[in-house]
This record gives structure tokens, sequence and C-alpha cells, in this order.
């Protein structure tokens, strides 16, 4: 059994592990650089170990350091959290070798969906519906035209190891092929080091569908419903919710079960999220990913699991603790993510925090390392909490944020507050008439820019 788990990660995702490990009578070690000394999950964690300069590259992506904490403390297993080195295949392969246990999935099944385009013929494989496009890598600008011509435009150039909207470029016809194609490669190169692009149909209004998956490794998985993240900045998330205000009792139960038999096929461990682009009732497979996801709390809330509890356990080689039957949905989840930014360029406003205040009430959860007098430091994510409400139904979700969102107090610093109440008011995320390109068109018309 495990009994010390070192959390190699910072802020809220840090304190989510830390506490249920708590709960489940495991000690926990926390990892911090230099710049996190003072860091709310420092002090919450039962011990904790210096790995390095403010630079995640000199801390947080320092595996030595991250595997010689482990050393030090006697660690026997080691939580990634999301972000950073959580989809690292090199990193689970060398904690692997030193014998110790990675509560996550095999580096294999790592390796597998971290390249998109292996990720995609998996699935096909597997069963699952994907977006037509290339079949592999395009190497020139001349194959690229001619793919583009046989799906027709629009299309999107995505690099192969690409995420969080890096590497992405759309082609609306022939014209912009060129310089999409170019611009993709070189961001992809850039900031992955490799320019291997492919290319997919560019869907006009889809929304943004993710199925919650979760395995013991040993052949068995379940699905746990769908998230709606359509919501996105630039690609990157804002808002999400859970069930998907436009997917149906039959869609969810038949692409569930399609992207649970696909995880069961390959002895996936523990959770993962298989997300889809969603459009006039058919679903088109995008990426796996193989960690936990930030926006996990709204499916923890509708179906009453701990998914960090569960990852651990299979980690330890014991069954999960609900079978498919016993995951039954109830109610309705939002999450909204704080950021330290200011508004309308969204620029990153680190600072001292003068008062904070989260919170609370019936169906209110809080998921932030803010306190007060604390600085958030200028190196990292400006992700500063998650603000999840859970109600009976949607209306009541909506309503209990916007009450919620009246309570939150974060003084010191400019945050993403202000734009979750805007967007409160308007009618198409009441009613949930929105996709993936609406929050881009609405900034644009709001602020003058996406």
């Amino acid at each position: 059994m495990i009994e010390k788990v070192l959390v190699a990660n910072r802020g809220e995702i840090a304190l989510r592990v830390i506490r249920a490990c708590r709960e489940m009578g495991i000690r926990s070690v926390a990892v911090h650089s230099t710049a996190d000394a003072d860091a709310m999950h420092v002090r919450m964690a039962d011990e904790s170990v210096c790995i390095g300069p403010a630079p995640s590259t000199d801390s947080y992506l320092s595996i030595p350091a991250i595997i010689a904490a482990c050393e030090i403390t006697g660690a026997q297993a080691i939580h990634p959290g999301y972000g950073f080195l959580s989809e690292n295949a090199n990193f689970v392969q060398i904690i692997e070798d030193h014998d110790l246990i990675f509560i996550g999935p095999t580096a294999e099944h790592i390796r597998v969906m971290g390249d998109k385009i292996t990720a995609k013929e998996t699935m096909i494989n597997l069963g699952v519906p994907v977006v037509p496009g290339s079949t592999g890598g395009v190497a020139t600008l001349e194959d690229a035209k001619r793919i583009g011509e046989e799906i027709g435009y629009p299309v999107i150039i995505k690099a192969t190891a690409g995420g969080g909207g890096k590497g992405m470029k759309v082609a609306q016809n022939a014209a912009e092929m060129e310089k999409a194609f170019q611009t993709a490669r070189a961001e992809g190169k850039s900031n992955f080091g490799n320019d291997e692009v492919y290319i997919e149909k560019y869907l006009t209004t889809p929304r943004h569908i993710e199925i919650q998956v979760f395995g013991d490794g040993k052949g068995n998985a379940v699905h746990l419903g769908e998230r709606d993240c359509s919501l996105q900045r630039r690609h990157q998330k804002v808002f999400e919710e859970a069930p998907g205000p436009s997917i149906t009792a039959e869609e969810r139960a038949k692409i569930g079960k399609v992207c649970a038999d696909a995880v069961a096929n390959i002895n996936y461990i523990g959770a993962g999220t298989i997300e889809f682009l969603y459009e006039n009732g058919e679903f088109y497979f995008i990426e796996m990913n193989t960690r936990l996801q930030v926006e996990h709390p709204v499916t923890e809330a509708i179906f009453g699991v701990d998914l960090v509890r569960e990852q651990i356990r299979v980690a330890e080689g014991l069954p999960m603790s609900f079978t498919q039957d016993d995951l039954q949905i109830n109610g309705h989840a939002i999450e909204v993510r704080i950021n330290a930014e200011k508004l309308p360029n969204f620029s990153p406003c680190p600072g001292k925090i003068t008062q904070f205040h989260a919170p609370g009430g019936l169906g209110v959860r809080m998921d932030s390392a803010l306190y007060d007098g604390y600085s958030i430091p200028p190196y990292y994510d400006s992700l500063i909490g998650k603000l999840i409400v859970h109600g009976r139904d949607r209306p009541e979700a909506l309503a209990r944020l916007n009450r919620a969102l009246g309570e939150l107090i974060v003084d010191g610093i400019d945050t993403t507050v202000p734009l979750f109440h805007a967007l409160l008011a308007e009618e198409d995320i009441q009613t949930g008439g929105y996709n993936i390109h609406w929050l881009e068109h609405w900034l644009e018309t709001h602020f003058g820019e996406a």
C-alpha cells in the first residue's frame, strides 16, 4: 500500500491531491521552487522539499530534482497533477525505472496519446469517430493543398506535438494555406521541438465535448459522462459544465460506451479524457488527455466521486470503487477559471493578495491556493482559482454561480471575475446556446479583441 505520495506540482491542484491523501491516511510531500517557499501547498503538506529556483525548467520540470526529492523523503509514489510533467512519457519511464509508482497511466499510453497522429490512428482502430483529415503527418505545402481540396475548406493545421492552442492555424481557403501551414510548423518547432503537422476539416459551429473515462489497468473501464468546454479564448477553456446542455441521454450513453470500451481494450489505468468536437449530432475525436483535467470537479460534483482518490486506489492495484451502473448523474455543475489577468487584454497580473474571501454555502466549492498576504509569482500560469457550483438543474447552478461570484473577494490584483459577471447576463449563456467560437466573437464585440 502507498504510505507517502510526492505531489509534483503547485497551486490549487497540488492542494487538491494533498487533501485526498490526507483523507486516505497517506502522508504527502510538497515540492516547490524558491519562488513558492510560502505557497499554500507547501504549508498544507506533511513534508516539503525545495527543488530549484523560480523558473519551472529548473524546478517543477526538473526530473532529477523530483526523483531526488522522492529518495530524500521516502515517497513511494508521485502524483503529477496537470501540466508540467503530467504527460511526459520519459518522466513516467524514469519513475518506473526507480521502482516508484506513477499515479496515472503507463508511459506507453502517454506516448501514444501525446502524439496527435498516433492517437488519431489508435482511436480509429478502437472504433472512435474522428474528424476527416490527413492520415498522418503532412510534410510539404503541395500535400497540404491537395488534402485541403480533398476534404474541403476551411481546414485547420495542427502541430503533431501541440497543445494549449499552440501550433494551430486555420486556412479558410487555398490562398491562406501557405501562411497557415508555415506558421503552424514554426510554432510546433519553437514550442515543442517538433515541426510535424497534420490537417483536419475545420468545423464551423461545433461544441467542445469531452468524455471522462477511468480504467483500472486490467481491462475494466467506465465513463463518467461529458463536460461541455466550448467557452474558450484562444483555445483556452474558461467555463466548463456538466452535463452538456446540448447532449441527450441517448447520445451520452452511446459515445460514453464507445470511449469506455476503447480505453478498456488498451488496459488504460487511471483518469483520462477523450475530447471531441460535436456538431449536428456527430462526435469527432480531437485528442486524449492522459491526466486529470483542470475541470474534473464538475464531474465529481454530478457523480459524487473523488477522482484523485480513485487514481491513488488503482495505482495501488485496487479495483475501482464503482461500476458503470453505479454512476448516475445528479444535477448540474459549472466551473469558471479565475485567472490573475487584467481585462480587457487578459494580460498577466501577478502581485500581492491584500484580501481573499472564498464564497461558500450549499453547492459551492472553491479550489484555490490563495490566502491573505500571498504574493502571486510571475513565473507560472495565471490560474489562481476555480469556482465550482452544483445545483439540482442548470438554472439553479447558474443562479448559484452568480451568487458565489458576488461573494468572492480577491483584492490587490486584477482577475477575470468581471468577465463571468458579464457572461452570465447573456441570453446564450443562460440558454446554453453557444459553441467554441462564441466567446471569441463576444470578446471582439465587447472588448475589441479575441
